[in-house]
């Protein structure tokens, strides 16, 4: 990808839970290119510099970094959010994809929070609009891209599922937000054509993917994944980054034309996911509401308000 000048313009791309599983199968896609500087985020600054040595010792041409951040800490995340905006002056893409998949049980974050919707959503909720400014500088085009599914609803009587936890539940609830966030943010960019536009949309792995998380779950559910796996059911991470790398670096107006949507990849190609749930507004609003009172941060609740009012930045 080049400027008007012919030079070789780098896009900056963020990936969250990018030290293995579906996340690492992204940051290998991104390395190979040689106009891509990739950002991991992951919790552990051992994995996340053996990540960095590792794409960096199979040629990566452009440059990759690592920002250490545990998002079952909301305080990580704030200094996080901090270190990316002291170190980059623009985001061109930030790819939602870290999360708590199988538990045997409940956990409850040093933040009161149910740990599945905090890492696979809130967390995220405050990452993105700690960083929409330096996605707004992008000259490429910014876009914010979820990993997510049409399962699930969201319990707003009982987010944190005090009441009824299984780890599917806990799962489903995440994805089902991440789709109201998505759609929130677009239908906010939408009504601000003042704002450099960030897209913001969901993506739909079209196959399981075979990850390190599969060791983690039951010997019986594991036995059954391997079955998958021999019939061809299954997909490498590799194979999935190859599918997922180009929505974070394809052209402005692709992306744009995605916005507030669940894509997928079907034959052959990326297209919209007919199955996806319809858009519900108030739900959106709903959930953005809880999410900003759950954070319980001002520089949050600050970039919240000023993307409700036209000719406001971040």
């Amino acid at each position: 990808m080049r400027s008007a000048r012919g030079r070789l313009r780098i896009v900056k791309v963020l990936v969250t839970g990018g030290t293995n599983g579906m996340g690492l199968g992204v940051a290998r896609a991104l390395a190979a290119r040689p106009d891509t500087h990739v950002v991991v985020l992951g919790r552990s600054a051992a994995r996340g510099q053996a990540t960095i040595d590792a794409l960096r010792a199979s040629g990566a041409p452009a440059a990759a970094s690592f920002v250490c951040c545990d998002l079952s800490r909301l305080a990580d995340v704030r200094s996080a959010i901090d270190a990316i905006r002291r170190d980059h002056d623009h985001l061109d893409a930030l790819l939602v994809n870290a999360g708590i998949g199988y538990a045997p049980a409940r956990v409850v974050t040093e933040d009161g929070l149910d740990a599945h919707f905090q890492v696979n959503y809130l967390a995220h909720f405050m990452l993105t609009l700690g960083l929409l400014e330096l996605l707004e500088r992008s000259e490429h085009g910014g876009r914010v891209v979820l990993n997510a599914t049409e399962f699930g609803t969201v319990g707003f009587d009982d987010l944190q599922l005090t009441r009824s936890w299984s780890y599917e539940a806990a799962i489903f609830q995440a994805m089902a937000a991440k789709r109201l966030f998505y759609a929130k943010l677009h239908r906010l960019y939408e009504a601000a054509p003042e704002r450099p536009f960030v897209s913001c949309f969901g993506f739909r792995i079209h196959k399981t993917v075979w990850t390190h998380q599969l060791a983690l779950i039951p010997w019986h559910m594991r036995a059954m994944a391997t079955v998958a796996r021999w019939l061809g059911q299954l997909i490498s991470i590799d194979e999935c980054g190859a599918v997922m790398a180009p929505l974070l670096v394809e052209a402005r107006e692709a992306s744009r034309a995605r916005s507030g949507r669940l894509v997928t990849f079907q034959a052959g190609s990326l297209r919209d996911f007919d199955g996806a749930p319809p858009t519900d507004a108030a739900r959106e609003d709903e959930l953005w509401d809880a999410s900003l009172a759950l954070c319980d941060d001002d520089r949050t609740r600050r970039i919240a308000r000023a993307l409700a009012i036209p000719g406001r930045g971040p």
